[in-house]
């Protein structure tokens, strides 16, 4: 990891270091609930189709990444930057971020033997790196193609390919339900077609995307039978990145700040009303990460990010994004931080009592309700987080990964 001195800080992009910040904000506080058992719903991501708030945030910090490299990299290579460096830089960055994933997954016990190798941070890794090469090698009307083939492409594999059957499949057809981290979760009708094969389906576990993780990925999964992190749907995860990169040329592109803005909250409007209507025929949904559910967050993500640019960078409204700038700056930092943290602010360390049972425990005794009082414990461990993010940013130093 390096540092960078107060000169860089000033040329970031204070609009997207604060939607980066809240995102990572919002990341902790639906990570970090005060009980499991007492969420508000919007707090939880969809149990299959359909959008929460919290389906928000994944998406959201995958276009912050394409529109980053945008923003970094055409300043690198006007300066004249050497590709054969960048290259090195970009493999360096990505390799630290898939093993800072793995290091999460496995602190503080190091089981290796119940190792998960997706995850958030490795499929930020794989979407930075392939986002970067891109960006390097093609221009925006490539990335448009190559986008495009993803996203229709992943649309007919998941509803033409036959699934064929695996044991997972086959004890579906005799019981309707699928494995996953809670227990037994009831799915649609699949049925079968012959030769070995069930029709191709949108359903939880018994699709072509998680029968495909099962044979190829090694390792645990998420939901035991499927994971939201996994091979297939990476693909259009990247498609998330590379929206992201079109949105940051668009900004470069264009001088005069309103003209701006209008293009860029358009194209967030245009794309999400597009995966809306191809909502129809795929179903938004984070799990599989849909061709739709793509469009749809990236369209919010643009417009947030257009609503940004307005409140911060044009009308210089800075003292309500204080705590996004913060921790924007060390986003990547903040994230691992309270990964770490968990062991303390959630493992059994007071007579086998964790903090979270004694804060529940403490205020749904004195008629808090439990949800609120959940809530309030989430909120409390985002701003202990903040801390550490704020003292790097008053020293103006930020954590490159």
């Amino acid at each position: 990891m390096t540092t960078a001195s107060a000169p860089a800080l000033s040329r970031r992009l204070i609009s997207l270091d604060a939607l980066r910040g809240y995102t990572i904000a919002l990341m902790v506080i639906v990570n970090d609930p005060g009980s499991w058992s007492h969420v508000y719903p919007p707090l939880l991501h969809a149990e299959w189709h359909g959008i929460t708030l919290t389906d928000l945030v994944f998406p959201f910090f995958l276009f912050i990444v394409g529109v980053s490299i945008t923003l970094a990299y055409t300043t690198r290579l006007a300066a004249g930057a050497d590709k054969k460096d960048l290259y090195k830089k970009i493999v360096s960055r990505a390799v630290k971020i898939m093993l800072l994933g793995w290091f999460l997954w496995l602190w503080p016990t190091f089981d290796f033997a119940g190792m998960r190798y997706v995850g958030v941070l490795p499929r930020i890794s794989i979407v930075f790196f392939v986002c970067a090469v891109l960006f390097l090698n093609t221009n925006w009307k490539q990335q448009i193609w190559i986008a495009s083939l993803i996203l229709v492409g992943y649309w007919l594999v998941m509803a033409l390919v036959p699934v064929p059957i695996d044991d997972v499949i086959r004890n579906a057809l005799a019981t309707g339900q699928v494995e996953f981290s809670e227990g037994l979760l009831d799915i649609g009708s699949i049925r079968e077609v012959g030769g070995g094969f069930i029709a191709a389906n949108y359903e939880p576990g018994v699709n072509i995307t998680a029968w495909l993780d099962r044979v190829l990925v090694p390792g645990r999964f998420w939901q035991v039978t499927w994971d939201p992190e996994g091979l297939m749907s990476t693909f259009p995860a990247i498609v998330t990145g590379i929206i992201g990169m079109l949105v940051g040329q668009l900004i470069l592109a264009i001088q005069e700040p309103y003209r701006k803005l209008s293009w860029v909250f358009f194209a967030g409007f245009a794309m999400y009303l597009l995966g809306g209507a191809w909502g129809w025929f795929m179903p938004l949904n984070k799990n599989l990460w849909t061709s739709s559910y793509t469009l749809w967050t990236a369209g919010v993500g643009t417009m947030g990010l257009a609503a940004c640019i307005l409140i911060v960078d044009m009308l210089g409204y800075t003292w309500g994004t204080k705590l996004g700038r913060v921790y924007g700056a060390n986003a990547i930092a903040s994230y691992v931080l309270a990964g770490m943290l968990t062991l303390v602010f959630y493992g059994p360390i007071f007579w086998g009592v964790s903090l979270s049972g004694l804060w529940m425990d403490g205020l749904t005794a004195v008629g808090i309700a439990p949800k609120l009082a959940s809530f309030g414990y989430a909120v409390l461990y985002m701003l202990i987080i903040y801390i550490p993010a704020w003292v790097l940013y008053k020293k103006k130093i930020f954590i490159k990964v």
